[in-house]
């Protein structure tokens, strides 16, 4: 109840944003989640991801989920009158994101050289596939496509024994961890500005934010040589599969204890790290012959009072009804016009400021006449555009 009666650390922050899809609308949802206001810019047919599944009565909870607490203007980019308009808005603004291809901004007149010069307090953020600059740049790429260009599928095939391919995923890992950089770049830059009074241009890469990731990777293709390094596999249970990560000598003589086999403690085979490494397949088969005996919550209850590190696999139901998530505060419920649905909220909390997603998915377009309103724009020059298919 505390948090709901804070302000947000980001009450007072102006947001033009210019995403769609994912990685953008992930950023910018973030900065909602933290009291700014965002104005989510979208073409007269809106945000693709409005139409996508699942829908109900015609409204996407996957859009709902990318863009809670967000106010819509729909309008023709294509439009001189209408991009001075956004120019004017730009003046009231702290923070534009976009996630175009680059150059798109700067056809429509709406690069960061020129808003600069309107805002010089602006902070201006690029999420793109591969960067502004740069051989690849304006290559086309959405976060599959990353992935395989990152190295990612590449390393994961690697550590799938027997697998002939990379992996299928439908999880757009560069999307959200390119959506997370951007929100942290901007509290960055907006921390400066505190000092400097002057905004900047930020350019993310996702493809640059997939390559982060893999940080132990990275290192070993520049000094490679040593053994594989263990893996941790799902174990099977009677009723499923669990994670078990003995990662510390102390975690393993945890496990022993717990599955009743202490004398694995003076076993040569597993006696020191090296030796436990080096039989790491075989250990794992032995704690499964343990595991196969009980269902994985059993198993995840004994093991966890022990000490041990391990998790049993969930599916999306048990972990949107997970007592721990419930008591994080993990979810919150938000409406749209066709009911309640639950969105995760951001995974961190702050003591000082209400950190969740709000309750409002804006119509497409919605909010365009009232901030136009702001602008000094009267009735009937807002119908004007609408009649001329210049504003939704």
């Amino acid at each position: 109840m505390a948090d709901t009666i804070r302000g947000g650390a980001l009450d007072g922050v102006r947001v033009l944003d210019f995403t769609t899809v994912m990685a953008g609308p992930f950023a910018t949802r973030m900065l909602a989640d933290l009291g700014a206001q965002v104005i989510k810019v979208e073409t007269l047919e809106g945000d693709q991801v409005r139409a996508r599944p699942p829908r109900r009565d015609g409204f996407s909870a996957y859009f709902g989920n990318l863009n809670a607490g967000k106010q819509s203007i729909a309008c023709n980019l294509k439009s001189p009158e209408i991009i001075a308009l956004i120019r004017r808005l730009v003046e009231s603004c702290d923070v534009l994101v976009e996630n175009f291809r680059p150059g798109v901004m700067q056809r429509f007149g709406l690069d960061y050289e020129t808003l600069r010069a309107i805002n010089p307090r602006l902070i201006y953020c690029s999420v793109s596939g591969y960067g502004q600059t740069g051989p690849k740049a304006l290559y086309p790429a959405y976060a599959p496509v990353i992935h395989a260009a990152s190295g990612f599928d590449m390393v994961n095939l690697r550590y799938q024994d027997g697998a002939d391919r990379p992996a299928t995923s439908g999880i757009f890992i560069a999307d959200v961890l390119g959506g997370t950089h951007a929100f942290g770049a901007i509290q960055a830059a907006l921390y400066q500005r505190e000092k400097t009074g002057e905004g900047q241009s930020i350019d993310l890469s996702m493809l640059e934010a997939m390559v982060g990731m893999l940080v132990f990777e990275t290192q070993e293709t520049q000094f490679p040589g040593d053994a594989r390094r263990p893996l941790y596999t799902p174990l099977k249970t009677n009723d499923g599969f669990i994670m078990v990560a003995p990662t510390s000598p102390r975690n393993f003589e945890q496990l022993t204890q717990a599955i009743g086999h202490p004398e694995w403690q003076q076993d040569p085979r597993f006696a020191t790290n090296a030796d436990r490494n080096a039989n790491w397949a075989t250990m794992l088969s032995l704690v499964e012959e343990w595991t196969l005996e009980r269902s994985a919550q059993e198993a995840e209850e004994i093991l966890s009072a022990h000490g041990v590190p391990c998790g049993r696999y969930r599916d999306m139901a048990d972990v949107l009804a997970d007592p721990q998530l419930a008591a994080r505060g993990a979810f919150t419920e938000i409406s749209d016009g066709a009911g309640a649905f639950k969105v995760p909220n951001p995974p961190f909390r702050m003591s000082g400021s209400r950190v969740e997603a709000r309750n409002h998915v804006a119509q497409l377009g919605e909010d365009g006449p009232r901030l136009l309103r702001e602008l000094g724009l009267d009735d009937e020059a807002i119908a004007a555009l609408q009649a001329a298919r210049n504003l939704g």
